[in-house]
């Protein structure tokens, strides 16, 4: 009896481990987002083991029910699904595949694995059903994101590079030529500072949309970033060639981009073209010659395309060269100062000077400041060669005082990003009160161009300037958004009339006109006037009858370094 219960005991025993085990397999299986078919093939039945109605609506019970599997999957994955469930037809153990399911939309791994006995004949097979929806999903995600701008949904930078590679690897094994157009809006950073971000996205978003109709063979198109786009074309001609889709794109921006809060916006872009193997045998410096005339382009007057020449090149190198040496000069302060002389005009007297700096490079060769000083701006770089020009100029105005006691005005020229430095007054204060120069002697001369970026901004600072008793100069009026209507407003003591005006006053008739009405005009909004570029006996005269305050020109004096405004001083105090 007591070997019997012994027995008893150890069956209710294993009885238990197995139940637990069982339990903890049920348990294993249900938490794995995955279902199970288990097929004993020497009893010919199925069983379906844990999530089974995740997947299917229906049971199975026998093979023959497997058929139901297939009108749930889509038309091309049934014939694969057909082949890895009967595996053991094939003789193999294990096999996986991916299926989609028509009407749920989801995405399953199915794994099959064939259990064999001595003699190769199949005894076990288990088939699991796995979700992996979720996992494509993000793996199409990161996919997404590794080849397409998420903003535009053209591709991004870096996979067009690597596309525009192929293109040129290809054209050089066919002897074909590869086109890129580098095109960017025009004024951006007014859209973006008037309307926000969010617009400027918008605006974005929407020219790329539109640029995504212009795809096709052998035509690829990028959103670089912000407001940059690019597009490459393989053998470009015929309805591919860069004219047509220039052309296209032309006529798309006489319309006006209407944003979702209702605004319209009309858009211009300047274009730059470049192509292989005339402008470049590698793909990035390909784009990059397309970059540098898609800037030549805007600094022509921007809404228009030009195309690539060694000439472009040559001037865009030229200029890095400058920028390298202007930043020893800039470190060394390796610039000089010379100085042009303002005369009233019915008497000849000396009026003034304005300071205009000079720069000679390491090999004595004189580069213009219309050269360098738009390079300065650009880099940064004016900000202290603007401080070191003002403190040269005020120092040289120092000693010319102290030795000659004459009453003269300094005149200076300020850029546009100096008047937005924060501490720009107190800096010019802070000299003024170092050389002992009272704020009647001195004149800042600004371009109409510096006050149409910043207006309210740099207005404020020219009021408080000038409320100081700093004369404000508008230096060569005629030449940019000129409107008499506008001057009222302005904080301004004097105004240049440009030479452009003088080099035609005595030839043409016009010309004659518009310059006397801006002197009658002025002059009676109370300002003073100045006449640049006053070169013959023939224009001073003129220029005297129409009641023109003062000339500046070769007519009376040139630029000239501080030794020689010496030379000028004494005779004028003789």
């Amino acid at each position: 009896m007591e070997g019997l219960k012994y027995q008893v005991d150890l069956l209710n025993a294993m009885n238990e481990k197995l139940a637990r085990e069982g339990k903890m397999l049920r348990l294993i299986c249900e938490t794995s987002n995955s279902a199970f078919l288990y097929y004993n093939y020497e009893e010919q039945q199925l069983r379906t083991i844990a999530n089974w109605d995740h997947f299917f609506d229906f049971t199975v019970t026998d093979m023959h029910d497997l058929g139901r599997l297939y009108d749930c999957v889509e038309e091309k994955y049934v014939i694969p699904l057909k082949e890895v469930l009967f595996i053991d037809e094939q003789k193999l153990k294990s096999q996986t595949i991916e299926v989609k399911l028509k009407e749920r939309r989801l995405c399953i791994e199915v794994e099959v694995n064939v259990v064999y006995d001595t003699m190769d004949n199949p005894t076990d097979k288990v088939i699991r059903f796995k979700d992996v929806t979720k996992f494509n999903s993000q793996n199409d995600e990161l996919t997404y994101m590794a080849y397409y701008d998420m903003l535009t949904g053209l591709y991004n930078r870096n996979y067009f590079v690597r596309l525009l590679g192929e293109y040129i690897r290809r054209a050089e094994e066919e002897n074909e030529t590869v086109a890129v157009m580098f095109m960017d809006f025009d004024d951006f950073r007014r859209i973006n500072d008037g309307m926000g971000i969010i617009s400027g996205d918008e605006l974005v978003q929407m020219f790329g949309q539109f640029l995504s109709d212009l795809i096709g063979d052998n035509v690829i198109i990028s959103h670089f970033n912000s407001d940059i786009f690019c597009i490459g074309i393989y053998s470009p001609c015929g309805a591919r060639s860069v004219e047509t889709i220039y052309r296209t794109i032309r006529e798309r921006l006489k319309k006006p981009f209407k944003l979702s809060e209702g605004q319209e916006i009309f858009l211009t872009i300047s274009v730059g073209v470049a192509e292989y193997p005339e402008a470049a045998a590698k793909t990035l410096e390909l784009i990059n010659c397309a970059e540098i005339v898609m800037f030549k382009a805007k600094n022509m007057g921007k809404d228009k395309i030009l195309y690539f020449d060694g000439t472009i090149l040559d001037d865009f190198l030229k200029k890095i060269k400058i920028e390298n040496k202007l930043k020893d000069a800039v470190f060394e302060q390796n610039f000089t100062m010379y100085y042009q002389p303002q005369f009233h005009t019915t008497d000849k007297v000396l009026r003034g000077v304005e300071a205009l700096i000079r720069w000679r490079d390491d090999n004595g060769k004189m580069i213009s400041p219309a050269v360098f000083i738009p390079i300065a701006e650009k880099n940064g770089a004016i900000v202290p060669i603007g401080t070191w020009v003002i403190e040269e100029s005020l120092r040289a105005f120092a000693g010319w005082k102290r030795k000659y006691h004459y009453p003269m005005i300094m005149s200076l020229n300020v850029s546009a990003i100096q008047y937005r430095q924060p501490d720009f007054i107190e800096k010019v204060l802070r000299l003024m009160e170092k050389y002992d120069i009272a704020p009647s002697e001195i004149e800042l001369e600004i371009t109409e161009s510096i006050l149409i970026d910043d207006f309210t901004d740099i207005t404020e600072k020219l009021v408080t300037l000038r409320d100081i008793g700093i004369k404000i100069s508008l230096d060569d009026f005629g030449t940019g958004y000129s409107s008499l209507a506008y001057l009222k407003g302005l904080p301004i003591d004097t105004l240049k009339i440009d030479k452009s005006f003088i080099d035609t006053v005595i030839t043409d008739e016009n010309t004659r006109i518009i310059t006397e009405s801006i002197i009658y005009m002025v002059k009676k909004l109370g300002f003073e006037t100045i006449a640049e570029g006053v070169e013959t006996e023939e224009q001073y005269r003129y220029l005297n009858e129409i009641d023109c305050d003062n000339i500046q020109g070769y007519f009376l004096g040139k630029p000239m370094p501080s030794d020689k405004i010496e030379n000028l001083l004494a005779d004028m105090t003789a």
